[in-house]
């Protein structure tokens, strides 16, 4: 349950209340400030009323210069309410797009604390997998930000937003960057003998890699849509990317070309797998933007981008099953 306050001149006022009751929200009020001609409209509302509500609001005040709406997110009323059996909206999600992109856009920007967390979460994973310490590994996972970017970048595809699939892409970039040199650089400091568990797993890719990867790309969405919390989903996005990379740059730093060509398809195929099943899940979830013609723009751009993604998993499937081939006859 959320609030939506509407801001907006005193004409519309009755407008925001006629929308109030159409759509049978829970409550609603209106004040006007003490200073300035502009009024405020409250209506609280259902999870699964928020879209189509500020939907229909933001199509009636769009051309009303200083109009503004603002959710706020409610944690509890008293006296409670009682949820309702029907509802005439029929969206799929518990937050709106508006809210989504905004929580989306913030993790993918590329600022101080994304490089260094990229970086300690490299030398943690290099160390953890160099040493066989599993419990090292996952302890890295937790602190990797890589959910952000990639479901950025799913999210930007399905909306059509060109810009936002730039920056997370960008900054999905950059942290495989980062990763790359750091435990390239961990490798030329780290003398090996003998190549651990842990390590030796990042350079094998099977189908559980596939199923994982799907799924965590999945989960990652869902729990975006449905207001759920992305901590467990964050270590599942982290698990398929910041290893295989993390060994990518080791094996290269060992001069161990074959095993880091493994760990490349296995980091090739998660990131593939992740952005895919996220695709499917925001087209499924019902995640466009509002007007008709962004609609359009979207639906065409989620379309290519599957496409996309479906041509690079089957390649890589195929490069794979070759790689098995040549290991079977060698």
């Amino acid at each position: 349950m959320k609030i939506i306050e509407v801001i907006t001149d005193e004409g519309h006022v009755d407008t925001i209340i006629g929308i109030a009751e159409q759509f049978n929200v829970t409550d609603y009020w209106y004040y006007q400030p003490q200073h300035g001609d502009r009024h405020v409209v409250r209506m609280l509302v259902a999870n699964e009323l928020i879209q189509t509500v500020l939907d229909t609001t933001q199509k009636t005040i769009s051309a009303t210069e200083g109009s503004r709406v603002v959710v706020i997110p409610v944690e509890a009323t008293v006296p409670r309410v009682e949820k309702r059996g029907s509802s005439n909206s029929s969206s799929k999600n518990t937050t709106s797009r508006e809210e989504l992109y905004q929580s989306i856009e913030r993790n993918a920007r590329i600022d101080q604390n994304y490089i260094l967390l990229v970086l300690l979460s490299t030398i943690v994973a290099a160390v953890g997998m160099l040493e066989d310490n599993i419990a090292v590994v996952i302890g890295a996972m937790v602190i990797a930000p890589l959910l952000g970017p990639n479901i950025a970048l799913a999210f930007g595809t399905v909306l059509g937003d060109g810009k936002l699939v730039l920056r997370a892409f960008t900054a999905l970039l950059i942290g495989i960057t980062i990763a790359l040199l750091t435990s390239f650089i961990i490798s030329l400091i780290y003398p090996l003998d003998e190549f651990s568990k842990e390590l030796s797993a990042r350079t094998v890719v099977g189908i559980s890699s596939v199923v994982m990867a799907l799924a965590s790309g999945a989960a990652a969405a869902l729990s975006m849509t449905t207001g759920l919390s992305t901590v467990l989903v964050g270590v599942m996005v982290a698990v398929a990317i910041l290893p295989p990379t993390a060994a990518l740059g080791l094996m290269l730093g060992y001069q161990q070309y074959f095993l880091a060509f493994g760990s490349f398809i296995l980091l090739a195929v998660n990131i593939v797998c992740i952005n895919l099943s996220a695709n499917i899940v925001f087209i499924f979830k019902g995640i466009n933007p509002r007007t008709s013609g962004e609609k359009r723009k979207a639906k065409k751009s989620a379309l290519v981008y599957l496409f996309i993604w479906l041509m690079l998993l089957v390649t890589l499937l195929i490069v794979l099953l070759k790689l098995k081939l040549y290991l079977i006859g060698a």
